[in-house]
């Protein structure tokens, strides 16, 4: 969406903490490139132009749904980052249903979604491919959304802050501080995701600090200033506002919501 003088309407800066919010919806495995088209339509008709100056909206489809999202969104200038669900840290290859992050640049993805929690623990990524694959991202000039968050076991276990630690250090440690950051962490807390009963707000306040003083010792209070915090799970337009309120947090990482455009554009509205 463009202003009435024809110019683009873009977040702004939260004054309390430096950075720009961001709400990303991931779609994980739904909608078929005729059905984004008609979702992506009308979340753009519904939004007002200060949602879109409030956060930046990244939509993260399906592979197949990104070249018929890309059109749309570049055709009828709609401000929509557009943004992919996984990539392979390869350049290319004999890697069969792969598709690496040189792939997505050229489709004007802007940000990737890396090491989420399906990808752990259903497709067994451990820490050592996911930090592939933030490089991968960064290397190919796009920003990596790195998933971290503990199991309701690591949690019971009294060993979140743990898990954490080990799960960004290694995502991290290889990457120059000249743009980590760009980067930008989601702690989705694994025993809240789908669950229907997400984390609290200083649960998720807390899950945010840490993440942020593990990227301050390994990097910088700076460069750690400057990185982006999310909250996922079990999202939804009656609890966003909470979430949004906190100076710990940046934004949202949307699942199921994301799928209705009535849903999401209300939760972005709240």
């Amino acid at each position: 969406m463009v202003s009435k003088k024809g110019e683009a309407l873009l977040p702004k800066v939260n004054a309390r903490t430096g950075r720009t919010r961001l709400i990303a919806a991931n779609w994980k495995m739904n909608l078929n490139h005729l059905e984004a088209i008609q979702v992506v339509q009308k979340l753009h008709f519904k939004l007002r132009a200060s949602d879109y100056e409030y956060c930046e909206i990244s939509i993260h489809p399906p592979f197949v749904d990104l070249r018929s999202l890309q059109l749309l969104i570049d055709s009828d200038r709609m401000n929509f980052s557009l943004g992919a669900q996984n990539c392979y840290f390869e350049a290319k290859g004999a890697f069969t249903g792969e598709v690496s992050a040189q792939m997505l640049a050229k489709l004007g993805v802007r940000n990737v979604i890396v090491g989420h929690s399906e990808r752990r623990s259903i497709f067994k990524e451990d820490d050592e491919l996911i930090a592939k694959k933030v490089k991968a991202v960064f290397d190919s000039q796009m920003i990596p959304i790195l998933c971290v968050g503990e199991t309701a076991d690591e949690r019971g276990n009294g060993q979140s802050a743990e898990v954490l630690s080990r799960q960004v250090s290694a995502a991290i440690r290889s990457v120059s501080p000249d743009v980590l950051g760009n980067l930008v962490v989601a702690y989705e807390p694994v025993w809240a995701i789908g669950s229907g009963t997400p984390a609290s707000v200083q649960d998720a306040s807390e899950g945010g600090d840490i993440i942020r003083g593990v990227i301050e010792s390994i990097k910088s209070k700076e460069v750690s200033q400057a990185v982006r915090i999310l909250y996922g799970g079990s999202v939804t337009s009656a609890n966003s506002r909470e979430f949004l309120e906190s100076s710990s947090l940046d934004g949202l990482l949307v699942g199921g919501a994301s799928l209705d455009p009535d849903d999401f554009a209300a939760l972005i509205e709240a």
